[in-house]
C-alpha cells in the first residue's frame, strides 16, 4: 500500500485518492474474473497460483477492496474476499444501516498480510452529522481454489468490535443513558473505570428507562445475543442520562482496575458480607467477556471454605481437632497429594487449612457417609446455583453432586467445581457473617426482582471456628505474605487449580478485613498467594 493513500466516500458520490491523485473510470473486477469464493471460471489449463501472498498482491489486493468499499459497491467489494455471502450485507449496512455518509479511509504500512487502516467517517441521521474515527485491519489471503489474492472476511474488517452476527446501526437508542454512581454517590464512567464497560452497558439496558432518562440518538453494534446489551460507539445526539445509584464502591473499584492489570488475566470482586452489596469488580482484559462474575472455572483450594463447614457441622471435625495430614491420600483409585508431598505430623484442622493440606480433607469423605454431603453445603448454606439475580448478567457457582473420587476431587476444589471470583467472594463473606446474602450491584426495590435465600445459616459454632481458621491462615499460614498489608480483623484462603494443558495452576486467593470479602483468580498465576493473593489485599486495603 503506497504511504498516505487514501479511499474517500463523500456524500454518497463516491471517489478514489492515492496520493492525491484520481483513479477516474476503474474496473473493480479488471482481469479478476468472477467471485471471491473462489468459484469463478477459469480455463481448465490456467494454473492455480499457491503459496504466500506477496508484497504486490497485498497492495493490490488490498487497494481495490477499499476502493470497492469506497465506491460503495458492496458487490463488487464482497467478490474480493473470500466470504461474499456474509460481506456482501455487511458492507451494504455500513451505508444504509449505519448510516455512513462520509469517510477517508488511511491505510498504514502492511505487517506482513495484514494491512491496518484508519477510518475517519462522518454518520448522518434525520438532519443530525457527527464525525466518527476509529482503526481497524484487514488480512490477505490466497483463495483456496482460485489461488487469487482475496481479503479474508471478518466482521472486524468493518469495525474492531464487530463480531459474527451482531450489525452496525444508527438510530434512536434502545434504551436511555445513564449516569452511574458508586454507593456514595460518586460518578463512575466506563472511561475512568474501564472494567465497568461491559457492566454499565448491562445496567443502561435494563435500568435506564426506570433510571428516568430518554434516549438519544446513536451508532451501536447490535448484538446477535438477544440478552447481550448494545454497544455504543458514537452519540450524534444525547438523550437525557437517568441517574442510577449501584452498590459499587469508587475506592474500591480503582484499587481493583489497578491491581488486575500486573497481570495478562485476572478478575476479582469484593463484596460486604453485612449486606451482600458488590463494592468492586474488575477484569484484565478490561473489554469483553466479564469473567469476574461469568467465569466458570475449579477455584483449588479456596473451596475448602465449604469443607471445612460441612466437615464441622457433621461433626466429623473441628477446628482444634488433630487431623491427619499424610503426603498422600486414594480415594477410589484417585491418589492426591500435598505440594512438594509435605506432611503435618499431629497436626489439626486449623492446621491443614492455614498450611492447605489436601490429603487431610481426602481422609474425611469416608466418615461422611454421603457423597453428595459437599454440594448441599454448598447449597443450603452458601446460596451455590440458586439463580442469583445480582442485577447484571452472572453466574452463581456450580457444585455437581457427584460419587466416588469425583465427590474427593470436590473436596479440594478440582474436579466438576465450577466458581468465579463473585462467587468466592461471597463464599467467604458468607463464612465471616454465617449467612448467606445474595450479592447484587443495584439495589432490587429498583426492579422489585426476586433475590435467592440459602435454605439456612451455618450455626454460630461452625462459623467462629471458619472465620478463626482464615484468620490463621492470614497470620501464619499460606496467605501470611499476601495479607501483611493489610489491617483490621482479616482472614484469608489460598488456592491453586490445575487446568488440563495449562503448564502452570491457576492462582486463587479468598480474604476478608472487617465488612469486606474479596476473591481473585489470576490465569496461571502459581501459587494462590503469589499473584491472586496481592490483587486481593490491594482491594481490601482501598475498601475496608
Amino acid at each position: 500500500m503506497r504511504s498516505g493513500a487514501k479511499v474517500a466516500i463523500v456524500g454518497g458520490v463516491f471517489a478514489v485518492v492515492v496520493g492525491g491523485v484520481g483513479y477516474g473510470a476503474y474496473n473493480i473486477l479488471d482481469g479478476l474474473g468472477g467471485g471471491g469464493d473462489g468459484t469463478d471460471s477459469k480455463s481448465a489449463t490456467t494454473e492455480v497460483k499457491t503459496g504466500p501472498v506477496t508484497k504486490a498482491e497485498i497492495e493490490d489486493a488490498s487497494k481495490k477492496f477499499l476502493k470497492a468499499w469506497a465506491d460503495g459497491d458492496a458487490d463488487a467489494a464482497s467478490q474480493l474476499t473470500n466470504n461474499a455471502a456474509e460481506a456482501g450485507p455487511a458492507l451494504t449496512g455500513y451505508r444504509d444501516t449505519a448510516h455512513v455518509t462520509e469517510a477517508v479511509i488511511t491505510p498504514g504500512p502492511a505487517v506482513g498480510a495484514k494491512v491496518p487502516y484508519t477510518v475517519k467517517a462522518t454518520v448522518s441521521f434525520k438532519g443530525t452529522s457527527k464525525p466518527w474515527s476509529y482503526t481497524s485491519e484487514l488480512t490477505v489471503v490466497r483463495g483456496l481454489t482460485t489461488g487469487r489474492p482475496l481479503i479474508d472476511w471478518a466482521p472486524t474488517v468493518i469495525h474492531p468490535d464487530l463480531t459474527d452476527g451482531a450489525s452496525l446501526r444508527t438510530g434512536e437508542a434502545a434504551a436511555p443513558a445513564i449516569d452511574a454512581l458508586d454507593h456514595n454517590g460518586r460518578p463512575l464512567t466506563k472511561e475512568k473505570y474501564p472494567s465497568l464497560g461491559s457492566i454499565l452497558d448491562a445496567l443502561r439496558e435494563k435500568y435506564g428507562e426506570k433510571a428516568g432518562g430518554t434516549a438519544g440518538i446513536e451508532t451501536v453494534i447490535e448484538s446477535a445475543d438477544a440478552g447481550s446489551p448494545d454497544k455504543s460507539l458514537l452519540t450524534l445526539t444525547k438523550g437525557r442520562p437517568g441517574e442510577l445509584r449501584t452498590t459499587l464502591d469508587a475506592n474500591a473499584q480503582a484499587a481493583a482496575e489497578t491491581a488486575v492489570k500486573k497481570f495478562s488475566q485476572a478478575s476479582v470482586v469484593a463484596v460486604q458480607p453485612s449486606t451482600g452489596a458488590i463494592r468492586a469488580v474488575a477484569n484484565n482484559p478490561a473489554t469483553g467477556f466479564n469473567a469476574a462474575m461469568q467465569g466458570k472455572q475449579a477455584p483449588g483450594s479456596t473451596m475448602k471454605i465449604v469443607t471445612a463447614a460441612m466437615l464441622i457441622e457433621k461433626g466429623l471435625a473441628s477446628a482444634g481437632q488433630k487431623i491427619e495430614c499424610p503426603p498422600t491420600a486414594t480415594y477410589y483409585g484417585r491418589t492426591f497429594k500435598n505440594l512438594d508431598d509435605f506432611s503435618i505430623p499431629d497436626g489439626t484442622l486449623t492446621t491443614s487449612f492455614a498450611r492447605s493440606c489436601n490429603t487431610a480433607f481426602i481422609k474425611l469423605i469416608d466418615d461422611t457417609k454421603d457423597d453428595a454431603a459437599l454440594a448441599k453445603e454448598a447449597r443450603d448454606v452458601f446460596g451455590i446455583g440458586l439463580d442469583w439475580q445480582t442485577g447484571v448478567v452472572s453466574s452463581d457457582g456450580s457444585v455437581p453432586e457427584e460419587t466416588q473420587g469425583e465427590a474427593a476431587a470436590q473436596y479440594i476444589g478440582q474436579g466438576t467445581v465450577q466458581m468465579n471470583a463473585l462467587n468466592m467472594a461471597s463464599i467467604t463473606a458468607t463464612a465471616r457473617t454465617g449467612t448467606f446474602r445474595q450479592p447484587v450491584i443495584v439495589d432490587r426495590e429498583l426492579d422489585g426482582r426476586p433475590i435467592a435465600a440459602a435454605a439456612r445459616s451455618l450455626p454460630p459454632y461452625v462459623s467462629q471456628q471458619l472465620t478463626n481458621m482464615m484468620r490463621q491462615t492470614a497470620s501464619w499460614g499460606t496467605g501470611k505474605n499476601a495479607m501483611a498489608s493489610v489491617g483490621g480483623d482479616k482472614g484469608a484462603k489460598t488456592g491453586s487449580a490445575e487446568v488440563d494443558g495449562q503448564a502452570t495452576s491457576n492462582s486463587w486467593f479468598t480474604g476478608f478485613s472487617n465488612d469486606l470479602a474479596a476473591a481473585a483468580v489470576v490465569q496461571a498465576g502459581g501459587h494462590g498467594g503469589d499473584a491472586a493473593g496481592p490483587v486481593v489485599a490491594a482491594v481490601l486495603r482501598a475498601g475496608s
